[in-house]
């Protein structure tokens, strides 16, 4: 993170939300970040067992590979991911932020060199994973990608990406390997290491209701409607 220039960031945490409403806050994080103007990094949770997959997966596929319902199409690519026992966050940068620079190779391996970084503040062992090794199609957390972390040779984080002119949208995925370890910690170790590697100071972010309203029409219009979710 130390080539990243210093900055003023937001902060945004939520509680465990529904599924529409996740995927709609961060489409809607993205559609304002050029008037943000600054990152945003959110961590959130699930309020029920669920599984969201890439924007360009087939619908008919992906349900036969989990039981896990509702499935939900996410705003970014990548495969099926289970949201069970899982830490997820987004962050989304302006087309002003060095991030938005970056080739799409490059910011995925940054964003996991991060998280790398705050788990071994923590002492647990992870790595970037040198190169891709394939098993099921379709499932981000059956073998690894390139630059996925990995904790004793097993992944345990992975993420998607979207580019728009309005902005660059990661969605993430820490399935937190089986050791005792609070989320919480993890959240802060993630502050930590912007704040000491990158030079990073937060700003809490309060959802304004300009902001709230396009969440709810996302949410109405696009995230819960199957003609959406099945779409493809």
């Amino acid at each position: 993170m130390s080539s990243i220039e210093a900055k003023q960031w937001f902060l945004l945490s939520s509680d465990k939300c529904e599924s529409a409403y996740n995927m709609a806050l961060d489409d809607a994080l993205l559609e304002a970040a050029v008037e943000l103007g600054r990152p945003v990094l959110r961590f959130y949770g699930w309020g029920e067992p669920a599984a969201s997959f890439g924007y360009f997966q087939k619908y008919a596929e992906v349900s036969q590979m989990t039981l896990l319902r509702p499935l939900i199409r996410r705003p970014t690519g990548g495969g099926l991911v289970p949201h069970d026992a899982d830490w997820t966050y987004s962050a989304a940068f302006p087309p002003s932020d060095a991030w938005y620079e970056l080739k799409a190779t490059e910011s995925y391996q940054r964003i996991h060199e991060w998280i790398v970084t705050a788990f071994r503040k923590l002492g647990v062992e992870a790595e970037l994973a040198p190169e891709c090794r394939k098993s099921l199609p379709g499932q981000c957390f059956i073998g690894y990608e390139k630059s996925d972390v990995l904790w004793h040779g097993k992944k345990i984080a992975g993420a998607a990406q979207r580019r728009t002119k309005n902005g660059l949208l990661i969605q993430g995925s820490v399935q937190p390997p089986p050791i005792k370890l609070l989320r919480e910690d993890w959240e802060q170790a993630m502050c930590n290491v912007a704040q000491a590697e990158a030079g990073a100071r937060w700003t809490e972010l309060k959802p304004y209701p300009e902001l709230l309203g396009r969440v709810q029409q996302l949410m109405e219009t696009t995230y819960s409607q199957s003609a959406y979710n099945q779409k493809r």
